[in-house]
């Protein structure tokens, strides 16, 4: 069986593309072989001009760490550390000295509005506030590539709206490139583009400008 098929994409710096499409049609496929997850059986994968299937696992793990930034569904927080320390875990275990990554860390907390929760625990905080400490933790490392998984998935409108304006204000203010994976049309078009996939193939990429032209490319791709 065929997770991709012929898939040909590029995102570029400062660009906030969201994939959609029915479960099973290869999107978090696509997510893993661009994460440097999984490795393809064909084709070519390359982040700043370098191919991603030619490395070593140490090339690879390192590319991870230092290039990639992920936001999923579920936090994926340390229930034991405190915001700063969830945030700053990348680099510390790129082996960046404890207050360099303390003072990044912070920085990044207080670009996603919590300033006033660096010592809070994941217990301590609601689900919008996870969620943007992930997201802090994933830019911490000034990635090329942010990719968030479901990233609003676990919340309710209010907090997803403001994860989903975070992460455009990434792109547009931070200059990420931003590759989000969502079922939620509302959420996907706070997105530059929207990709629809099926079957392990894109059928559709669409350039929107707000939900009216998301909408009329999800009624064009058959999901509305």
């Amino acid at each position: 069986m065929t997770a991709l098929n012929n898939v040909d994409l590029s995102v570029e710096s400062g660009e906030f593309v969201a994939v959609m499409g029915p479960s099973g049609c290869g999107k978090s496929t696509l997510l893993n072989l661009l994460g440097g997850l999984d490795t393809p059986t064909s084709g070519s994968i390359k982040i700043d001009g370098r191919d991603v299937a030619g490395m070593s696992d140490n090339e690879i793990t390192q590319m991870r760490r230092r290039r990639f930034g992920f936001v999923f569904q579920f936090f994926n927080l340390i229930p034991v550390l405190d915001s700063v320390e969830n945030a700053g875990l990348p680099l510390t275990l790129d082996g960046v000295p404890a207050a360099e990554a303390r003072r990044r860390a912070e920085e990044w907390l207080g670009r996603v509005g919590l300033a006033d929760r660096l010592h809070s625990r994941p217990d301590q905080l609601s689900g919008g506030q996870q969620q943007r400490v992930a997201v802090a933790r994933a830019l911490v490392t000034d990635p090329a590539l942010l990719l968030a998984d479901e990233p609003t998935g676990n919340l309710d409108s209010r907090s997803s709206d403001e994860i989903a304006g975070l992460l455009k204000q990434a792109s547009t203010d931070w200059n990420r490139a931003i590759l989000m994976v969502t079922h939620d049309p509302r959420i996907a078009a706070h997105a530059d583009r929207i990709i629809f996939m099926q079957d392990g193939n894109i059928i559709d990429d669409a350039r929107i400008a707000g939900s009216d032209d998301a909408r009329v490319a999800m009624e064009k791709a058959g999901l509305l």
